[in-house]
């Protein structure tokens, strides 16, 4: 697939106003492009960054033809859009990542079995509608097994660890509202993610393999690179899904490794990545540098070249109330706010990078300023 190039000057729009959006629209500023935000949330990081914001909900169809009418291209920040206006917005507006990602990734079974027909390496999963398929799940996958709704959720939220017969009730509560997906558990060794991009013509730029530490279903901490000997076979399994899954931009493909030394396909974001911030400073090109262009056009980096090892820490409401006092004394701490008006301790208010030569060192260090935050 070959589109056109946009000129230094055109008008970037992206749907959703977020961390993201804000470090997109960073990225593409600095390329000499402008920016439209759109989001529902008037302090959304996004706008202050923005050269025009437009105040409105996602599925508000005149706000989505504004900016239509007002950019060169348009993006997003977030899978939790229409994907039947995102698909109506294409008919009409150079959107190059098309909506059909979107539509795949947004449906958990459905990512699933595009999953498993294209070939990847996936945990065994059944569909379940009612208590009869759930009961079928316990005896085909046993116990434990996660039960997770097909819609929406992310951060661990909407899902179930199923550990015996007695939590069955709290998985019946959750099929009650809608169908979900069952996953058999897997004893885990460790978490690891690839972000990749995919440009004009097809280039294909992959990131370094990523390694992750999820607390509470929320990313804690990613190293850069991962203590794995993985990345050939990471590569490969994304091989297979981009074959199968229209993708343009910075994607992050999700893994688990287990205690055989297995990998298993988690799960996609069709978009930029938590797990890839890092990037920003370990990195020659950001995962936002090179999403910005892929969608405008430009030809990708043939490969990315980690600058130095990283360990990169989130930044929760409760991490900011432990920490914040310490930012002014740690100038070697590269700390990212995003700029959100309202702190909570879940949610995620910034990050920071740490730039080391001996990452196991940093990591045990980072570790020991993060203790406590869990209490």
């Amino acid at each position: 697939m070959s589109f056109n190039k946009l000129k230094f000057g055109s008008t970037i729009g992206i749907i959703g106003g977020g961390q993201l959006g804000k470090m997109m629209a960073q990225s593409a500023q600095k390329m000499g492009f402008k920016v439209i935000v759109l989001d529902p949330n008037e302090d959304s990081p996004c706008r202050y960054v923005a050269h025009q914001f437009i105040h409105a909900n996602y599925d508000d169809e005149q706000a989505l033809k504004e900016l239509g009418e007002s950019s060169d291209v348009i993006t997003y920040e977030f899978e939790n859009i229409s994907s039947q206006q995102l698909k109506q917005l294409t008919e009409n507006y150079n959107i190059p990542q098309g909506y059909q990602a979107i539509q795949l990734l947004q449906d958990r079974l459905t990512e699933k079995q595009t999953l498993k027909d294209a070939g990847t390496q996936i945990v065994p999963f059944l569909q379940i509608k009612n208590k009869q398929d759930l009961y079928q799940a316990s005896k085909e996958l046993g116990y434990p097994f996660i039960v997770k709704t097909r819609f929406g959720g992310y951060d661990g939220k909407g899902q179930i660890l199923v550990e015996n017969e007695s939590n069955l009730d709290e998985a019946i509560d959750l099929i009650s509202n809608q169908e979900c997906v069952a996953e058999q558990y897997l004893d885990i060794d460790k978490e690891v993610s690839l972000t990749v991009t995919i440009g004009n013509e097809q280039q294909t730029t992959y990131f370094p393999l990523q390694e992750n530490e999820h607390r509470n279903q929320i990313l804690f901490k990613t190293v850069v690179p991962a203590r794995s000997n993985k990345e050939n076979e990471a590569r490969k399994e994304v091989d297979k899904i981009t074959n199968a899954i229209h993708f343009v931009g910075t994607f992050t493909v999700e893994f688990f490794i287990d205690k055989e030394n297995n990998l298993y396909v988690n799960e996609i974001a069709p978009r930029p990545h938590n797990s890839g911030h890092y990037s920003i400073e370990a990195c020659d090109f950001s995962q936002f540098d090179t999403h910005i262009l892929a969608v405008t056009g430009q030809r990708l980096p043939q490969q990315i070249e980690v600058l130095k090892p990283a360990v990169m820490m989130n930044l929760l409401g409760r991490d900011l109330d432990l920490l914040e006092n310490e930012f002014e004394n740690h100038p070697e701490w590269h700390v990212h706010i995003y700029g959100k008006s309202q702190r909570k301790p879940d949610r995620k208010m910034g990050h920071m990078t740490l730039l080391t030569d001996d990452v196991n060192q940093t990591e045990q260090y980072m570790l020991m300023k993060f203790e406590g935050r869990d209490k």
